[in-house]
């Protein structure tokens, strides 16, 4: 497995940090349609001597889950994972999170030594932050209202049908990144990724070793199943770990340190060892620390270099 991590921002000073602490891998958020936004972010960290090995968050696929793509996004897409295969980027992660992305409703719930965590809770959420989201229009607000779960499984067979055969072509990974929080529906709009059964569902779907699954493991953990013994259960279709902890359940959690919460670590790094994990795994959301108050709540510095740490420890010690 791979020490690998996301920037924000993604400065050379982040980059230097990065490189210091031992991550070889660094991930990029979708950077449109010229590709020589990602030849150049390539070309850069590679100044660092890390590689760019992932794309994830921010990808034109909204309307692909809506049901109301005309061929562009989908088109978008196909452009997208063949840019990749060019500059030999092999994992591209994505949702189904229709109207929504991943939602908290606190940014500052006190953690160890006062570092502050995000934390959902399903009572309050009607007051929720989106992170990370760009609202839709009204319009596009309204059509995820009026989805199904039977509808939403439709229109990512649509999406697999038309993406895993430029993939494979390509050798380029599609890994499934669960609903956050893990519910059956959300803020009045339906949700397919939060169950193991449906992850087990999504790889029956289309059968291909392009079609994969993102752990993140606070997702997971907040779905109250035995990480280590679903690492097991998921095995080989596990292509990339966001690799976090979340103390409480589904409908009430708060993000830990990373070893400061209720998951054996140790233990889901030896199950991804047993099961051959050799891909990216990067720190998720991250405490946010002293002085760092202005920061992106979850993507701050300091607690991503004390998650760094933290990894390459439970790395070693498995090995």
């Amino acid at each position: 497995m791979r020490l690998a991590t996301v920037l924000t921002p993604m400065s050379d000073e982040n980059l230097q940090l990065a490189a210091q602490c031992g991550v070889t891998d660094v991930v990029h958020r979708y950077p449109g349609e010229d590709v020589a936004v990602l030849r150049e972010a390539k070309r850069r960290i590679a100044t660092f001597g890390m590689s760019l090995s992932v794309v994830e968050g921010y990808l034109p696929i909204e309307n692909i889950k809506l049901g109301c793509d005309d061929g562009r996004e989908l088109g978008l897409l196909k452009a997208l994972i063949r840019q990749m295969a060019e500059l030999d980027i092999r994992l591209l992660c994505y949702n189904f999170m229709a109207g929504t992305d991943w939602v908290r409703t606190r940014l500052d719930v006190p953690e160890r030594g006062g570092a502050k965590v995000t934390a959902f809770d399903l009572r309050e959420v009607d007051a929720a932050v989106r992170l990370g989201y760009r609202p839709a229009d009204s319009r596009l607000d309204q059509l995820a209202r009026e989805l199904t779960p039977a509808k939403l499984w439709d229109q990512l067979e649509r999406l697999l049908n038309g993406l895993l055969p430029v993939a494979e072509e390509c050798g380029v990974t599609l890994a499934m990144h669960p609903d956050d929080p893990p519910l059956p529906e959300l803020l009045g709009k339906p949700r397919i990724m939060h169950t193991v059964e449906g992850f087990e569902r999504l790889i029956r779907l289309a059968p291909s070793p392009a079609n994969a699954i993102c752990f993140c493991q606070g997702t997971f953990a907040a779905m109250g199943v035995d990480i280590p013994v679903t690492i097991r259960r998921l095995g080989p279709h596990i292509k990339y770990v966001h690799f976090r902890d979340a103390r409480g359940t589904r409908e009430s959690f708060a993000e830990t340190f990373h070893d400061n919460g209720p998951t054996d670590m140790a233990a889901a790094v030896r199950a991804y060892r047993e099961v051959g994990f050799d891909g990216p795994m990067r720190p998720d959301h991250v405490p946010q620390m002293v002085g760092e108050d202005d920061g992106e709540p979850g993507y701050t510095m300091l607690g991503r270099l004390f998650a760094y740490g933290y990894m390459r420890g439970l790395m070693h010690a498995t090995a």
